[in-house]
């Protein structure tokens, strides 16, 4: 079956993937999902097994992350799996890879090797500390990029010490850093008519998002501490819990205060020369979270956030990932998209978070089982039945 792009945007654009477990395979479904014609090369079967590197197929993790996309199988380690991947390079946009930065270089599909075949070819690479330093051969791991790059220190209760957050965030931005970085140097090769290599990493990724908490380092020399479900800067900003559950309310500016102050029946605290402002409350803010927490207790969660709605209050319940689903906004929003498994039949996945309205992205491509497309793509290239059948005889595909 040939490529049937999930979206009119990227449609012209086709895409080798080398990537594994999850930060590639991150940056390479924004791609798919906004219709490149992405070649997902791997393994041959005999050579390693499903989930010697991760996720299985025929689990939710695997299926969700490897939709819009095809299969080839490939022994990049011999000759002639090597010369049919840079055949493939001279007809490719976009080859991603997370290996170990020495790696490339031994199997040689380095930036410079991919130049030498396609001059306009953009080489992405995702490493977990980066291609060059003294961590540069350390294997990259999620958790392991949380604590490094300072995002536990202020995760989590201060007396309860550093928490990892609950998803493989490092993992996540670095991909989507990744795929950001291949956008802009698609666009850029529309002027210099030349590709180039980019490469970013696990570390630098969860480096950059502590956005606001490093410039506080940065510029002022503080260190952010853990705060729980506080806002470091911002109060009261915390979750409360109510009589069925818990909220969380959000105040910035003492505008939004105000509201705060008369939606709980207290506008004298506005006055209080102790939460006068926001330097005040953050002064006095034990005291002033246990007593709005007295209050929010009262009532339920959809009491409070119906009134703080109302108020003009920034509020909302605290779901569990099922509640999410059911939310009227989240079903309004449509991020749960219809799509094709193997292992689940129809099911949904994660859309992409972004709507374009005149190229929209969708779940067309249902996640190929191993090499699920070799001859067609082989076909492709020119090489009929007969030699395809000797390459995977040989274990080249």
């Amino acid at each position: 079956m040939p490529h049937q792009p999930a979206s009119a945007a990227l449609s012209h654009i086709r895409v080798l993937d080398l990537t594994r477990v999850r930060s590639g395979p991150t940056a390479v479904r924004q791609l798919g999902d906004w219709g490149a014609d992405v070649i997902k090369i791997e393994q041959p079967e005999s050579l390693e097994a499903d989930g010697a590197l991760g996720a299985g197929r025929n689990t939710p993790d695997w299926q969700n992350l490897q939709r819009n996309r095809r299969s080839l199988t490939l022994n990049l380690k011999s000759d002639e799996g090597k010369d049919i991947f840079l055949k493939l390079v001279k007809t490719a946009d976009v080859v991603v890879e997370n290996f170990r930065p020495d790696v490339k270089d031994r199997l040689g599909i380095d930036y410079e090797s991919l130049k030498a075949v396609n001059s306009k070819v953009i080489l992405a690479s995702i490493s977990g500390f980066g291609q060059t330093g003294p961590y540069a051969k350390r294997p990259g791991f999620d958790q392991i990029a949380q604590g490094m790059g300072g995002l536990m220190s202020i995760t989590g209760d201060p007396e309860g010490g550093p928490m990892r957050v609950g998803i493989p965030i490092a993992d996540l931005t670095a991909g989507l850093f990744c795929a950001l970085g291949i956008l802009t140097a698609l666009v850029e090769r529309e002027k210099s008519g030349e590709g180039q290599w980019l490469h970013t990493s696990l570390l630098q990724s969860q480096a950059f998002m502590l956005d606001f908490q490093a410039a506080r380092w940065l510029m002022k020399e503080e260190v952010a501490p853990q705060v729980g479900n506080e806002h470091p800067t911002s109060l009261p900003t915390n979750r409360f819990l109510t009589q069925d559950g818990a909220v969380n309310i959000a105040v910035a500016g003492n505008e939004t205060w105000r509201r705060l102050c008369d939606a709980l029946g207290k506008p004298e605290w506005f006055e209080h020369d102790d939460y006068k402002t926001n330097a005040d409350r953050r002064e006095n803010r034990e005291r002033l979270n246990a007593e709005i927490a007295d209050i929010i207790a009262t009532k339920t969660s959809a009491e409070w956030v119906d009134a703080l709605t109302a108020a003009g209050v920034p509020c909302g319940p605290i779901y569990k990932i099922d509640e999410m689903f059911a939310d009227p906004q989240v079903q309004h929003l449509g991020i749960a998209q219809p799509l094709h498994t193997v292992p689940f039949g129809d099911t949904h996945a994660m859309g992409q978070p972004v709507q374009l309205t005149r190229t929209p992205s969708q779940l067309v491509g249902t996640p190929p089982t191993r090499g699920q497309h070799t001859l067609e793509i082989l076909e492709e290239l020119g090489i009929d039945a007969d030699e395809a059948g000797n390459l995977k005889d040989n274990s080249i595909v």
